[in-house]
């Protein structure tokens, strides 16, 4: 098994219902083995896991701590501008906090950023250099 893979990616979260409905407002669906406490997506070869934020800091050994968000980016690729476009449109709709609309960015792609109501922060982009399977996943292109 290689070493360098992620299989699940755990959000601390303040309000499970709050956060649950706005991933239903963008179309997840949670899997059916989420549990009042900790709600599961089955993703692409990974799991996002919403968990909140004291349980959380309690399942890590550290009860008390206080966790904090944005240190990190969570991204979606997308074909093209129009559904990096529509998906910007889509969190908005959502509930999402803008932070930077998308935009032609320095390295010829097309992305823009917005946090979700815990402030975790997801970036949606186009990035023109590399393709996406069928199903939206990614798989870097070799070097030339």
């Amino acid at each position: 098994m290689t070493p360098q893979r992620v299989t699940l990616i755990t959000l601390g979260v303040t309000d499970m219902d709050r956060s649950k409905a706005f991933y239903a407002a963008l179309g997840w669906v949670p899997h059916a083995s989420s549990q009042p406490s900790v709600t599961f997506y089955q993703m692409h070869g990974l799991v996002l896991g919403l968990f909140g934020l004291s349980d959380l800091a309690a399942d890590q050994g550290r009860p008390g701590a206080r966790l904090g968000t944005g240190a990190a980016t969570l991204a979606q690729n997308f074909e093209d501008r129009a559904a990096v476009d529509a998906a910007w449109q889509a969190a908005l709709d959502a509930g999402a906090e803008p932070l930077k609309g998308p935009e032609e960015v320095f390295w010829d792609g097309y992305s823009g950023y917005y946090a979700d109501p815990d402030g975790h922060v997801w970036e949606i982009a186009h990035n023109p250099f590399w393709s996406l399977a069928e199903d939206g996943s990614l798989t870097l292109p070799e070097a030339p």
